[in-house]
């Protein structure tokens, strides 16, 4: 799960993480009241949307000059900009074409800044460790710094077994080019951040661009932050954090029903059980020359109506072209992904090829539903010879 900047700033805050102040508004009319109790010289209007480049993001219809992200020197700049930015799309390199609507913003007091630096920590799968990742190439893209500067970037490693340690926060303020009194507000910063990635169930904690401040205090002037949505349970003020116009409606749905769902740019929508067997269908019909329209797992224990729904959802992209049906039945029984078929496609009125493939347990009473339902399905009997009849259907109709 993904939050806002204001919020993710909130929840560093709580743990000693030096961060300017802000307020959240949702109309124009309260910037003025914000910009004033900030008491600041200088103020920062923020778009709040979740996608990254909003400083260079721009408007549909709005002055091609300004962006996402606005500084201002008086009272009345902040609310013009509230005026101007609030309710509109804001188009940015990760939103795509589309855009995001601005429905928040955050009134930031500016700082002294002097250098601009860069710092986040993940978990490495690879290594089984927290891993900070630091440059001091702030404020750009890390994946440019590390494509065409990859010296630049310093990687440390922390066993969640032990934690972070002064030799850690060292050796990332030593990278950084930190002197005197910034390492004691680098390891503090650090070991902060640490305890929120730890006991916040963080999957991401970003902080672009941290900066360095005129009197050396080490603050984030930026905050991205993600979370195992496993471990959201744990977390009930978190969970509350979640903003439902900033996901894509067909997946918010998919979550009501336990169901793993991404949109994608294709033509061709996946229903297939275990997120392995669904990267391979995804894989195969690329092979065969077209594209998945989704990424969707029903899960190994899903019922009737949980495949009626996800039935559902493909259909309710208005990019699908042709549906394929991909089931191993293991834990999952194909006689029970045929019922939700039959279910699903008898309250909808299906007008798109329907491929299916089926094998596993109770798979032989699942093709004998199938087959007498009535319904003008395409049998498969294996992967690959149901990735060419779907590319085919669709080529067809």
């Amino acid at each position: 799960m993904n939050i806002h900047e204001y919020q993710a700033k909130e929840l560093l805050r709580r743990y000693g993480v030096l961060v300017p102040e802000g307020r959240m508004i949702t109309s124009a009319s309260d910037a003025e009241s914000a910009a004033k109790t900030l008491g600041s010289a200088v103020t920062v209007v923020k778009s709040q949307i979740h996608a990254g480049g909003r400083g260079a993001g721009r408007f549909i219809g709005g002055d091609p000059d300004q962006g996402g992200v606005r500084v201002c020197s008086d009272h009345y700049s902040v609310v013009k900009a509230a005026r101007a930015m609030l309710g509109q799309t804001l188009v940015t390199k990760q939103t795509g074409s589309a855009g995001k609507q601005v429905n928040r913003l955050y009134i930031e007091a500016g700082c002294d800044i002097t250098r601009e630096l860069y710092l986040s920590v993940l978990i490495d799968r690879a290594t089984s460790t927290i891993t900070f990742v630091a440059s001091t190439e702030g404020g750009m893209d890390i994946e440019t710094v590390a494509e065409e500067t990859p010296g630049k970037i310093l990687k440390v490693q922390v066993d969640p077994v032990v934690g972070v340690s002064g030799y850690h926060c060292r050796r990332i303020a030593f990278a950084l080019g930190l002197s005197g009194g910034q390492i004691k507000s680098c390891t503090k910063f650090i070991t902060g951040i640490y305890r929120a990635f730890t006991e916040l169930d963080a999957s991401l904690i970003e902080i672009n661009p941290l900066v360095i401040t005129g009197d050396g205090a080490v603050m984030a002037l930026d905050a991205k932050m993600n979370f195992d949505d496993n471990a959201l349970y744990r977390h009930s003020d978190i969970s509350e954090m979640q903003d439902e116009t900033e996901e894509a409606p067909l997946e918010l749905e998919a979550v009501r029903y336990g169901l793993n769902y991404i949109t994608l740019d294709g033509s061709i929508g996946c229903m297939v059980n275990g997120a392995g067997l669904a990267m391979a269908t995804m894989d195969i019909i690329k092979l065969e020359g077209s594209s998945p329209a989704n990424f969707l797992d029903v899960g190994g224990g899903a019922t009737v109506d949980r495949v009626s729904a996800a039935f559902k959802i493909i259909l309710s992209d208005k990019h699908v072209q042709g549906i394929l049906v991909n089931i191993f039945g293991g834990i999952m029984r194909c006689d029970i992904i045929a019922d939700g078929i039959v279910t699903a496609a008898k309250d909808i009125d299906i007008q798109v090829p329907l491929v299916v493939r089926l094998e596993g347990t109770n798979v032989e009473k699942g093709k004998e539903i199938l087959q007498n339902s009535g319904l003008a399905i395409i049998a498969a009997d294996d992967l690959g010879d149901a990735a060419k009849k779907i590319v085919a259907a669709v080529a067809e109709s």
